[in-house]
């Protein structure tokens, strides 16, 4: 009898853990994580693969095309909560992407096939960027690493062609949380470095969860020339100052209300040539209504910027 007993409580310990793992991963609850591991037979792999595509499905809708038509499939997104001026919903030209993990990439790359996608690790999580093929043409890319980080970040380069004009696109993930601001500095010098020297023929935009605080950014003497930050570019709009919002987004339970500028989108013009033209249109923030499974797509809003060039 105390052996059966001890096998139970160890199946219990064992599933608590899986539970628990899931729920890192995912930023579900205890609740859902039961769900789909026992759906999935507690085999780790299979109930992340079946939670994300189902996620994806419900942010996701293709719309096919009445008549036949060699161009990507339209895409029809979750609409905002309150739409600031008018989005053009179409697939985006680049996305910047961070907090990857293996089983949604591998899941981006068989339901967007129109779009490139570069990795930027591939352990634990992780940054990406996935390129319109029909409007973007990858040259190269490159991962450029944080020599004093303790969380595995880096910064993620590519050089493309957009319109016959070259582009350098870039990601991060910089270091988190209040007592890492001297190494979430140090990594928004190496990305502002890298935007400052860059030919003066290219256009160079950094998108990324920066996790910065406006202090940060002023310590370090502030973007270079020619350097802009996008949303103060247009304005400092507050319907999309706060991407990281727990007073509005309810994935993470904490017991304080928490606001921040933590996403944020820099944009270096060419210095010569049409690229030099490049300008800030429009910013809205996306993500803002919840899933079927009653939780938003990220504990962070997303960021949707359109350019005029």
């Amino acid at each position: 009898m105390s052996y059966i007993s001890k096998s139970v409580s160890t199946l219990e310990e064992t599933r608590t853990g899986l539970c628990d793992e899931f729920v890192s991963v995912t930023g579900s609850d205890g609740a859902v994580a039961q769900c789909y591991l026992a759906e999935n037979d507690w085999e780790m792999e299979r109930a992340l693969n079946s939670f994300f595509e189902a996620d994806m499905e419900a942010v996701f809708t293709v719309v096919d095309s009445p008549k036949k038509d060699t161009s990507p499939p339209k895409v029809k997104r979750q609409k905002l909560d309150k739409p600031q001026g008018k989005i053009d919903w179409y697939t985006p030209d680049v996305v910047f992407l961070q907090e990857l993990i293996e089983p949604y990439v591998q899941y981006l790359k068989k339901r967007a096939v129109s779009y490139t996608i570069i990795e930027g690790g591939e352990e634990g999580y992780f940054t990406g960027l996935m390129l319109k093929k029909s409007r973007v043409k990858l040259l190269n890319s490159d991962i450029i690493s944080y020599p004093t980080t303790q969380m595995m970040r880096n910064l993620l380069v590519a050089q493309v062609t957009f319109r016959d004009q070259e582009l350098c696109v870039m990601t991060s993930h910089f270091e988190s949380c209040k007592g890492q601001a001297e190494e979430r500095m140090k990594q928004l010098s190496v990305v502002l470095k890298r935007m400052r020297e860059a030919p003066t023929n290219v256009t160079v935009l950094f998108g990324g969860d920066t996790n910065l605080r406006d202090a940060e950014v002023t310590m370090v003497g502030g973007l270079p020339g020619g350097v802009c930050d996008v949303w103060e570019q247009l304005g400092k709009q507050d319907h999309c100052r706060y991407t990281w919002d727990t007073k509005a987004n309810s994935n993470k339970s904490l017991p304080y209300v928490s606001r921040c500028r933590f996403d944020r989108v820099y944009l270096r013009p060419a210095k010569e040539g049409p690229g030099s033209r490049m300008t800030p249109d429009h910013m809205a923030l996306v993500g803002l209504e919840k899933l079927d499974c009653g939780r938003y797509t990220s504990d962070h809003w997303g960021i949707y910027c359109s350019f005029i060039l």
